[in-house]
Order: C-alpha cells, then structure tokens, then sequence
C-alpha cells in the first residue's frame, strides 16, 4: 500500500498521508512517495490547487520511531544524506509553483509541522496539538527551521525550539502557523471556502505572487538549498553526538534522558 493516498476533484489534487497506524509518521518510504506526489502535481497543467493531508486521526507525528532507530545506529554521512532528503520534500513543498493548503485534521510534531509551514495556507481542526520537541531529544529541529520560522517569526520560534513544548490550534493560529482553525464538522467547509477562493484567482498570476512574496521577503529555492545542506549537516552530527545519543535511546527505552533523570 503507497504511504501517500492521491484523489482529484475538479482541479484541486489532494495528497494524504497515508500510515494512520503510525499516526502518519514520515520514513524513508513516505519522504520519497511524497516528494514524488508534489512533484507530479508541480508539472500536472490539469492541476490548480494542491491539498496535503492526513489520514486517520492525526496529520503527521514527525519521525517514525523504527526511522529514528535506524538513525540512531547510522554513520553521520548517512544521517547527513538522510536530512537532505527531508530537505529537499520541505523545499519541494515550500516552492510548488501552486497554491498548496495544509489541511491539518488532527496533531503535528516536527516534521509534520515543517509541512504545515511550508504550505501556502493551513487550515487546522481546532482540537489539534503542535510541537516541536526535538530538543527532548538532545536534537534540535534544524531541517524545518527555515519554513517554521518565516511562518511564526523567530521570536515565537526561539522559544518554541528551547523549551519543546506542546501547543493547541488557537495558539497555533494566534503565531502565524495556521491561518485559520475550525471544528471537526467544520474543516472541509473551511477548506473548500478558501479553494473557492483560489479558483477565482488567474493561474500564472497566483505563480508570479507567490514568487513576488519569497523574491520580497529575500527567500529563494537556491538559498533554501544552501541552508538545507548545513542544517543536514548540523543534525546528523547531533545524531551521533554523545547527547544525542542519549536522547535518541532514552526516547526509544521509555525512560528519562541522564540530563533530566531527576525531573
């Protein structure tokens, strides 16, 4: 069964996260069906609109435990060629020539919520948790970091990043990270309101925006690739640091890592 589940209606295409059992947590598969899946919608004429989402009750929980595990026995050349490919499904996603929306229908942790930024608009039940708890682990979020940041702004993101801390959808849309939140019986009407929206827009137009915003705000696909290979490089060296190696087992074992064992 593909991790990624694609459907079409009219000119919108919907990708979902298709591993619900595991709370739709990214491995090597789904990173690779996924970067796939956006890709082929970037070079689809017939498609407008691009909707990414998840199945089952959570949007995306980050990294798969049996993933991490794998890492956490990986040379550091492998983790680094790990995290690019993460990389390059978050620049895929941030820099789709299309108009994309997050249509969060339930938690995001990490990676899930690097999706999130790199939408183009996110629209979240209003029941779902976000966070970002890498440093738990002795690691830091550091492939994500660029889309979190130009979504929440780096004040929020400091503290997000050094505490871990999880947080509700109105926190999340009171940040920047959602647009908008809606209850369960709510989501898909919110969501079709704003395609509706975007159908009304002209095509090349919506390109040349979303173009005309990163060019503003100083941000390109060439220095989003330039920052991916040092963030990739700063996590596979925590991954093998002694820290993050007691973060990773500890995590793994269900037990309190040594620098918080007296908490």
């Amino acid at each position: 069964m593909s991790t990624v589940l694609i459907t079409h209606h009219e000119a919108t295409r919907q990708i979902t996260l298709n591993r619900p059992e595991v709370h739709n947590a990214f491995d090597d598969r789904l990173i690779a069906e996924l970067t796939q899946a956006l890709e082929a919608a970037a070079s689809d004429a017939s498609v407008r609109t691009v909707v990414l989402t998840g199945a089952g009750t959570s949007f995306s929980a980050g990294a798969d435990l049996n993933w991490m595990r794998g890492m956490a026995k990986a040379s550091e050349a492998q983790n680094r060629e790990d995290s690019l490919r993460l990389a390059r499904l978050m620049r895929t996603l941030q820099f789709l020539p299309k108009p994309t929306i997050a249509r969060v229908n339930g938690a995001a942790y990490g990676g899930g919520v690097g999706l999130v930024a790199c939408c183009d608009i996110a629209i979240g039940v209003d029941t779902a948790k976000f966070g970002l708890t890498e440093v738990k682990l002795g690691l830091v979020p550091a492939v994500i970091s660029p889309y979190v940041i130009q979504a929440i702004g780096l004040r929020q993101a400091r503290r997000l990043f050094l505490t871990g801390e999880l947080f509700d959808a109105a926190t999340a849309q009171n940040i920047g990270l959602l647009h908008q939140s809606a209850p369960a019986d709510g989501l898909d009407h919110a969501v079709q309101s704003t395609l509706g929206l975007l159908a009304k827009a002209g095509p090349v137009a919506q390109a040349e925006a979303k173009q005309l915003a990163f060019r503003t705000a100083g941000v390109t696909a060439m220095t989003a690739e330039h920052i991916d290979h040092d963030n990739a490089a700063l996590i596979a060296r925590l991954r093998v640091s002694a820290e993050g190696q007691e973060g990773l087992g500890a995590f793994l074992d269900k037990r309190a890592a040594n620098w918080n064992a007296s908490a």
